[in-house]
């Protein structure tokens, strides 16, 4: 699905005016018919007389769309008030205004809301009202709300009625989902038009918008084809990609794949055999773990089902001994996919040794490197990847971890998380998946391009669940049955793993959900995903 930037959007209305000769008044009203449609539904259907609906308009496009809304709802007998926020009926123009022109006609009630001894009547008009329908401002805006703007909308939300938004709740930046530390409008529906908006599904956006629904106004396929820079992943796109098992008797762990797990350091056995059990989880059919020989009998009994490989010791690779490297390197020649890094620690030595071995493995081996892998590539450079290519190399930073590849402070990395995962992975010539809520996916081959994760849970902000993660990503590069790129295998190990946190949140609530839980969630999580009729979030359904 689609995703689109203000900016985009602003050039499909332009392409479609321009070069399909379609008005952009006729598209107000194709969204303005949609908005009312959903108000329609939130009224509860069938005879809505009687019914009623009070709706905040601004002077530009977004008012208009409620204007055209405000027109069906008054035919189809709703009780109606239309308050124009911070502007007066000579303020409109284009085809708001035109559209505004026939309630003179119509008789319906419009007052003009200017300052606070406005305020008394509008709010009156909500308390009595069954639905509010936001229409002040749209995805030109930036915030924050302040002064009347920023007094109506938080009169709006405390009056606790069924609140609708058209296109982007008022106050939302609609390409960073911002809300410039002011309240925006708190929907329970947003009828976003023509396309999703990056801002309805990045935070502290996505917590204002409540069910989102996506509208058509008429602009053609092609244009917004051909026009939107970021793809939300869907279920049914990730069916297409990893379809159910072939039921074979014949079937071995080889054909599903052997994956490598480089990880652990003292007191850091949990991360290392969590990372190799949830690729097992994940689908991989066999999974080797090397790590310091200190820890190899706590890795014993905690995952029985992984091979396990002793490596020398820090001490013993400080002195010029290459064994671990050599070894490493040999278990890799054998393996379908390499995951490197939790739990290994930050020292002097850990970083040399990652650097070396990224450097020296083949180029074709797919990789995913994450966690203390990333705190050393961030010492040792982009250099070492210059052999590789964003089609086999995955890189999983959380915002900190990021700032480090960056060297920015995290502050700025969540401010501006679309284009930090896309200078990481053209820096590091690599795929990079930034962790977060609403997961970024950017490739260094479409440099463009951004994809977008919305499913997930708080109950995966626990120790652990980057290790899980790890995992599931290393399980996929690794499946024979189902070649897949690291882009591709990214986009899928995200929606998997954003899954079996809502199947723990589901099952026991968003706290105290443990890492081993989403581990073991895994194989739940890709049944339901390969269910055809499954669509949404299982904590939102």
């Amino acid at each position: 699905m689609n995703v689109f930037t203000a900016g985009e959007m602003r050039e499909c209305d332009r392409r479609t005016i321009e070069e399909y000769g379609i008005p952009g008044v006729c598209m107000m009203e194709a969204a303005g018919i949609a908005l009312a449609n959903a108000c329609f539904e939130e009224l509860g259907g069938g005879d809505v007389r009687g019914r009623t609906v009070t709706i905040l308009c601004g002077k530009g496009n977004n008012g208009g769309d409620g204007f055209v809304a405000a027109r069906y709802l008054h035919n189809a007998g709703v009780r109606l008030r239309v308050f124009l926020i911070g502007c007066t009926a000579d303020d409109l123009r284009g085809d708001a205004q035109t559209h505004f022109s026939a309630f003179f006609r119509l008789r319906i009630d419009v007052s003009a809301v200017l300052g606070e001894k406005n305020i008394i009547g509008m709010c009156d008009a909500i308390r009595h009202s069954d639905l509010l329908v936001d229409c002040i401002v749209g995805t030109g805006f930036r915030p924050p709300l302040e002064g009347l703007l920023a007094r109506v909308i938080g009169l709006s939300n405390a009056h606790g009625k069924r609140r609708i938004a058209c296109d982007i709740p008022s106050g939302i930046h609609a390409d960073t989902g911002e809300d410039g530390g002011a309240e925006a409008f708190l929907a329970h529906r947003t009828v976003t038009l023509a396309g999703l908006k990056r801002g309805l599904l990045f935070y502290p956006g996505a917590t204002y918008t409540g069910q989102v629904t996506v509208a058509s106004v008429g602009i053609p396929a092609d244009v917004l084809r051909e026009t939107a820079t970021a793809t939300l992943t869907t279920p049914a796109w990730v069916r297409s990609k990893i379809p159910p098992r072939v039921q074979s008797r014949d079937a071995n762990k080889g054909r599903f794949g052997t994956v490598l797990v480089i990880a652990g350091a003292a007191g850091m056995a949990g991360a290392a055999t969590l990372t190799g059990l949830s690729a097992l989880r994940a689908g991989a059919g066999l999974v080797h773990l090397a790590l310091p020989a200190s820890v190899l009998d706590t890795a014993a009994v905690l995952a029985p089902e992984l091979v396990l490989h002793a490596l020398p010791e820090t001490p013993e690779r400080s002195h010029g001994g290459d064994g671990a490297l050599e070894k490493v390197l040999r278990l890799a020649e054998k393996c379908d996919a390499v995951a490197l890094g939790p739990g290994m620690g930050g020292n002097t030595v850990t970083n040399s040794f990652v650097r070396t071995f990224v450097s020296q493995l083949s180029a074709q081996k797919p990789l995913v490197i994450d966690a203390d892998g990333l705190n050393a590539l961030a010492q040792a450079g982009e250099d070492v990847f210059a052999h590789r290519t964003g089609a086999n190399t995955l890189l999983t930073p959380h915002p900190g971890e990021a700032g480090r590849l960056l060297n920015k402070e995290t502050r700025m990395i969540q401010a501006e998380r679309a284009e930090a995962a896309r200078e990481a992975a053209q820096k590091y010539r690599a795929t990079v998946l930034l962790k977060g809520a609403s997961t970024l996916i950017a490739t260094y081959e479409n440099a463009d391009h951004l994809y977008i994760n919305r499913h997930g849970s708080v109950s995966l902000a626990t120790a652990g669940s980057g290790d899980v993660l790890t995992g599931v990503l290393a399980a996929l590069l690794a499946d024979r049955e189902n070649t897949l790129s690291a882009p591709d295998a990214a986009r899928i190990g995200a929606l998997l793993h954003a899954l079996a946190g809502e199947i723990c949140e589901k099952k026991q609530g968003a706290v105290g959900t443990i890492a081993t839980e989403i581990r073991d969630a895994l194989p739940e999580a890709r049944r339901i995903l390969q269910n055809e009729g499954w669509t949404g979030s299982l904590n939102h359904e």
